[in-house]
């Protein structure tokens, strides 16, 4: 039986990001009809319309899909959601964990939405200042909650492969709002990402 690979893909977007593509690699100095080029730039294309999926996903249709009316409110954190995303200045990768948290204010939403909203976010041409405070607009606005709290680490290849290269560098940005914004919270919040209960 022969192994079919189903996937899909706009083919006007495809087949321009594909001429695209070939004209890099041969500005580049190379042979797009090598070989090992050949089919490169069609598998480039559908990558990156893959890795930028998240200009389609709506994050808080992803929040209210799972909407539920909870009499809590103490804090729910999700941490160690790792993310992947491309930095809008140079096309490269950065990559690490997103560590999320709300206090609920009569609603609660699955957990996995929250990883799926992060996933929104980041699957696109990023920075990661402006992925840290669109989660937390996304958590704020769809559940109303008494506060929200997000804080990425992340490493950043367009500073680890080029510039200035150090590869051991991690870049952490943080948002809060509500009540992470008292000291008191926030130090709760940030003493529970950093410890290993489990």
């Amino acid at each position: 039986m022969a192994y079919i690979k189903i996937e899909q893909f706009d083919e006007n977007i495809t087949a321009g990001l594909i001429e695209n593509y070939k004209n890099s690699i041969e500005l580049l100095g190379e042979d797009s009809q090598r070989e090992g080029l050949i089919k490169t730039p069609e598998r480039v294309a559908k990558s990156m319309q893959y890795l930028t999926q998240g200009y389609h996903i709506d994050a808080k249709a992803i929040l209210n899909s799972a909407k539920f009316k909870e009499d809590v409110s103490e804090m729910v954190i999700v941490k160690d959601i790792e993310l992947y995303s491309l930095c809008e200045h140079h096309m490269l990768p950065f990559y690490g964990k997103a560590h999320v948290a709300y206090i609920p204010n009569g609603y609660i939403t699955g957990l996995s939405k929250i990883a799926r909203v992060v996933d929104a976010y980041s699957r696109r041409l990023q920075v990661q200042e402006r992925l840290t405070t669109q989660i937390l607009t996304a958590i704020k606005d769809t559940l109303d909650p008494l506060g929200v709290a997000v804080v990425i680490e992340a490493s950043h290849l367009c500073m680890m492969m080029r510039g200035v290269q150090k590869q051991n560098s991690v870049t952490t940005t943080s948002a809060f709002c509500g009540e992470f914004e008292k000291n008191e919270t926030r130090s709760e919040f940030i003493r529970l990402i950093g410890s290993r209960l489990h």
